[in-house]
Order: structure tokens, then C-alpha cells, then sequence
């Protein structure tokens, strides 16, 4: 037996257990999934909180109180990834400061000092540590972002000037005031293993990323035009645009498309742009490909456009001057081309939104826009800011489809 492990401030032996099962008794599911707390914390490049890794090494992840999750480094596949998380609750938060400018400022991990994720809440608020606080993580104080706050119009965050297991003691005996008002608990002294995590394994960090090269890196702000795109956005070795011709599909269209559209395409095939931006095999046939989804879609705004005129104010394509889509959003929005005149390629871009009113064509050509886009520069509908990314080379991507996956 490892005395040492035995003896440390998280071990089996260690007070934070004992003061925590006193809380709130962990039910017989909350079993323990292995973490390597060296390897964690070189990864992540701090030491972390002792009652943290004394519960988490006990128990494994938690919902306690019925109410707050306490997330631990682990991994179930198709669910939750320790690294994941933590990035995307960072970024989250960060996109939040960033639109709104006014108040306090925050930095997130792993910047020096940044709020360090540990938990959430079934109102979808976050909780961190407060890294800047202390070079002793036993002191890190809890800071918690509350979203309901957001959608009241007040400041989301508060410090609560404790450590995580003083805040837990607080929210299950009195409960702890909210950032706008309100509290959250008392709540029942309960500690369950995680309903969306059932059968949760040891986590490894992930690997270094590999170095992004110099020309990619100098694409964010250098260069022009497709050749520009390409090094920012590498595109696949092998597109694919499917079976068919493009002649075939301008005859099941009723028209060319511009000339910019089919080099892009060439380009890249079909795929996904930074997890937003569809757009489908142009010469693959069926309802899976480019045209039975194209045509699919102008029968709903030939429809909208007559129903709705005042919010779908353009007419579709066949009519002259119509709208043309040929990309959609994971939000439901569609970008095309109003076809006004004889030519494709001076036809201007255009969002049909969703969620928000028709507005002017866009001020760029396709690849223009594309490049601008994923610098950073450029947002409209459709076309949102990549809020709260550190890095954007890290976020930024082309993933392609190919027939395997997409074929009928």
C-alpha cells in the first residue's frame, strides 16, 4: 500500500472526507474514478484545491444537493471530456465579458490568474476558482457566473470569498446569495453520482498540439483571395463534390451559379465550416446532395415569401432577382445569392436569418467573406464573431463530409 497516497491532504484519510460525508452522505453509486492528481495538475500547470481532489478522489464526479455538478477529470465518450469542458465553460465566459465591456473585466484560464472551471448548476450557471487570489489553492475563493443574472440585464458575477467546500457547506445549510439577487438553496443534503455520467473512466490529458505553422499564422492578417483562405482554412487532400457533373446540376437548377462558388467547391467538397457553415455535395444527386436540398429549400421561401412578406421580403429563385441558397447555419439561417441580372458572378451575397430581420447583401464576394470571417473581422447574420477564443487557429477549421458519411 502507497502510504504516502494514504496520508496526503486528498487522501483516504484526509479531513476534507470526513467533513464532507458529515455534510452530506454520498449514496453507495458515487464511486470513485481513478485520477493521476500529478498529471492532471502538470497538464493543467497548477496545483489544485485539496478538499477538491480529496471529494473527487472518493466519490468521482457529483450532483450534490440535487442542484450543483461537481465535474471531476474523467471522460465518457459521447458525453463529457475533463479537457473539453473546461475549454468550452472558459470560452463561454470569456464571450460573455467580451460583449459586455462594462463590466469588470475577467480572465480564464490559462491565462496567469484566470477563473479555473470546477462545477456548474441545473440553472446552467458556471463555477470557478479564483486562481489570482492565492498561491495556495486551500485559499482559492469561489466565483460563480449565473446566467439568470444575463437575462435580467445584471452583473452575472460573484465572489463568494470561501473555498469550494465552505460554499458547499453554505448552499446546503442557508444557501448562497445569487449575483442579481435571489438564492440558491438551501438544498438537500444529498450527493449522488452525476445523471449524465454513469459509468465515467480515468481521463488522460490530451496531447500537445502541434505546432501551427508560421504561413498559417501570418494568413490572420496577410494575403488575399482563395490562396489566402487555403493557408488559413487548409482545406482536404480529396474534396468531394459527388457523383454528377456540373452541368447536370445547373440544368436541375435552371441556371449557372457563380464561378467563385464552383473554385471553392473544387477546393473544399462539401463540408462543414468552423462547425457553422454547411454546404453540401454540389454534384452529389439525391436528397442528400445540393440540389434536392437547394430546391427543398426555395419551395419553403417561395412559401414564407408569400405568407410572410414583411419578414421574407425576397421572392425565390426562379422568380428574376430571387434567392438563390446555397449554405445553411447550425442556427437555421441560409446564405445565397440574390440572382439579379444575367450574370452569376456579379449576383451579391445574401443571409436569409432566422432569428433576426432580412438585411442588405452582404459587402464582400464568397471567398472574401469566408476569409474575413474566420480572421475575426467580419460578423453579420450568419456570419457570427467567434467570441471568447484565445487562439482562433485553434478554432478555426474545414471539416469535409465524404460519401461514406453522407451518401444515401
Amino acid at each position: 500500500m502507497d502510504m504516502d497516497a494514504m496520508n496526503k491532504p486528498y487522501g483516504p484519510h484526509s479531513p476534507h472526507i470526513t467533513r464532507f460525508a458529515a455534510l452530506c452522505p454520498p449514496s453507495s453509486e458515487a464511486v470513485p474514478v481513478p485520477v493521476d492528481w500529478d498529471e492532471v495538475e502538470t497538464w493543467l500547470g497548477l496545483r489544485l484545491p485539496a478538499d477538491y481532489k480529496a471529494v473527487v478522489s472518493a466519490y468521482g464526479p457529483l450532483d450534490i444537493g440535487e442542484f450543483i455538478w461537481l465535474h471531476a477529470p474523467c471522460v465518457q465518450e459521447g458525453r463529457f471530456d475533463y479537457a473539453a469542458w473546461l475549454r468550452d465553460t472558459h470560452r463561454h465566459g470569456r464571450a460573455y465579458c467580451e460583449g459586455a465591456p462594462s463590466l469588470e473585466p475577467r480572465v480564464f484560464h490559462p491565462d496567469p490568474g484566470g477563473l479555473l472551471a470546477w462545477g456548474t448548476t441545473r440553472a446552467t450557471s458556471n463555477l470557478f476558482w479564483d486562481t489570482s487570489a492565492s498561491e495556495d489553492p486551500d485559499e482559492w475563493p469561489v466565483v460563480m457566473f449565473h446566467q439568470d443574472a444575463v437575462y435580467a440585464g445584471r452583473d452575472p458575477w460573484h465572489c463568494y470569498d470561501a473555498p469550494l467546500l465552505n460554499v458547499l457547506t453554505t448552499a446546503i445549510r442557508s444557501g448562497l446569495p445569487l449575483p442579481g439577487g435571489g438564492t440558491l438553496g438551501p438544498l438537500p443534503p444529498t450527493a449522488h453520482r452525476t445523471a449524465f455520467l454513469p459509468d465515467p473512466k480515468t481521463w488522460t490529458p490530451p496531447a500537445p498540439r502541434p505546432a501551427i505553422p508560421r504561413e498559417r499564422r501570418a494568413a490572420l492578417t496577410e494575403g488575399t483571395g482563395l490562396e489566402a483562405l487555403t493557408t488559413l482554412v487548409p482545406p482536404p487532400e480529396s474534396p468531394y463534390l459527388g457523383e454528377g457533373s456540373w452541368e447536370e446540376l445547373y440544368e436541375k437548377l435552371g441556371t449557372r451559379l457563380p464561378t467563385e462558388f464552383i473554385t471553392l467547391m473544387e477546393r473544399y467538397g462539401a463540408g462543414t465550416w468552423t462547425g457553422w457553415l454547411d454546404i453540401a455535395a454540389p454534384l452529389q444527386p439525391g436528397s442528400r446532395g445540393f440540389a434536392d436540398e437547394c430546391l427543398q429549400r426555395l419551395g419553403w421561401l417561395a412559401e414564407f415569401h408569400e405568407d410572410y412578406p414583411q419578414s421574407h421580403p425576397h421572392p425565390a429563385w426562379p422568380t428574376p432577382g430571387g434567392f438563390l441558397p446555397f449554405a445553411s447555419t447550425i442556427d437555421g439561417d441560409l446564405v445565397g445569392w440574390l440572382t439579379e441580372g444575367h450574370d452569376p458572378d456579379a449576383w451579391p451575397l445574401i443571409v436569409a436569418p432566422r432569428h433576426a430581420d432580412q438585411g442588405p447583401p452582404l459587402p464582400g464576394t464568397l471567398i472574401d467573406t469566408l476569409l474575413e470571417w474566420h480572421r475575426g473581422r467580419f460578423s453579420a447574420e450568419g456570419f457570427p464573431r467567434f467570441r471568447g477564443v484565445t487562439d482562433l487557429l485553434e478554432y478555426v477549421r474545414f471539416e469535409a463530409w465524404d460519401r461514406g458519411v453522407h451518401d444515401e
